[in-house]
């Protein structure tokens, strides 16, 4: 961080998770290609060669997805006297730049179980960014960062304080 940039959001975990995503691809191709050689002689039931296939589609979907997310927004000053700018960080390590006025929605959901919380932020013409869990951030930061900007927080709506999900 150089002087004069203020750390907005986050995430405690910036990998790719890759490993993980790996090994459970592995480990369910390998019983998935098992359980389809063992039934493939003896039944009609390819039913599970179909779910795994699925299984594939779905974790491919989940990884796309999750290189989207974000892990870090940042306000960095801008040069020669220049407006501020808002960097946004991915999880995939590219980083983009808005400018802070066209920021809509800060939504900030916090778990009911855990210490973390989970941002929404919306930009003008843009899609909606999802961040990563996080610490809770200090909202004041982000009222001053994007005054335009309609910024909350709310609880969770699943889960009960206390029993995990």
């Amino acid at each position: 961080m150089t002087a004069g940039e203020v750390l907005l959001w986050d995430a405690d975990d910036k990998s790719l998770r890759m490993v993980p995503r790996l090994r459970r691809v592995g480990v369910t191709s390998g019983c998935i290609g098992f359980l389809g050689l063992l039934i493939w002689t003896g039944s009609d039931a390819t039913w599970v060669l179909y779910a795994g296939a699925l299984y594939w589609c779905a974790e491919a979907v989940h990884a796309v997805w999750d290189r989207r997310r974000l892990v870090e927004a940042r306000i960095v000053p801008g040069g020669a006297d220049g407006p501020a700018r808002l960097h946004l960080r991915r999880v995939g390590g590219r980083i983009t730049e808005h400018d802070p006025h066209h920021v809509v929605r800060v939504l900030l959901i916090h778990d009911n179980v855990l210490d973390l919380a989970s941002l929404r932020l919306r930009l003008r013409d843009r899609h909606l960014l999802h961040g990563r869990p996080g610490r809770d951030p200090d909202l004041t930061r982000w009222r001053r960062a994007c005054p335009e900007a309609e910024v909350g927080d709310r609880a969770a709506r699943w889960g009960m304080p206390g029993v995990p999900d």
